[in-house]
């Protein structure tokens, strides 16, 4: 089986190379996650996966149900969906909208970072907090989210690209553990 992700990168990049060329990543970049989320719903891919619908009917129906006027009023994203219709590759397109976003970060020297905390993190001033003090770390802008894993206990875990930062007490009480048993 072939994996999205292999499948997907090329149409990602000759997609942000012409979106550059026309000044568009960023409202392309919202036409994708709407593409990325819609053929995720079961109503939209029964829709697609129906072999008695055209191609260019599906891919139709599908720029229809885009809320985002800057993507859809260009006629090359539009092409493009329909491009990705003719080779049976809307599928692909949460994978081609995770490969587009991340071209868009590398070309905004920024990196997308996952924080893991134990607790809820209550403000944006921590938050804010969290990740300048992350930017200094890494030597990057970064794009965080943040998730809550209770396993930590305590403290947080970052996971930028493939760095990992695990500054969690259950790293550390892992760590005393085999420190412990060796």
């Amino acid at each position: 089986m072939i994996e999205f992700a292999t499948v997907a990168r090329p149409y990602a990049k000759a997609l942000f190379e012409l979106a550059e060329e026309k000044q568009q990543t960023q409202a392309w970049l919202g036409g994708l996650a709407q593409l990325a989320w819609l053929v995720r719903q079961p109503q939209v891919s029964a829709l697609l996966g129906r072999v008695d619908t055209e191609a260019a009917q599906k891919a139709d129906e599908l720029t229809a149900l885009l809320d985002c006027p800057d993507a859809v009023k260009s006629a090359e994203f539009a092409n493009f969906v329909q491009v990705l219709a003719q080779e049976k590759r809307l599928a692909v397109l949460p994978e081609i909208y995770l490969q587009y976003q991340n071209l868009v970060l590398m070309h905004n020297h920024v990196k997308q970072a996952v924080v893991y905390t134990a607790y809820d993190v209550v403000s944006e001033d921590q938050k804010a907090k969290i990740v300048s003090d992350l930017e200094q770390y890494f030597n990057t802008r970064l794009q965080a989210t943040f998730q809550t894993d209770p396993e930590l206990i305590g403290g947080v875990k970052v996971e930028v690209g493939d760095q990992v930062l695990d500054l969690s007490v259950q790293a550390k009480l892992n760590g005393l553990y085999a420190a412990m048993t060796n």
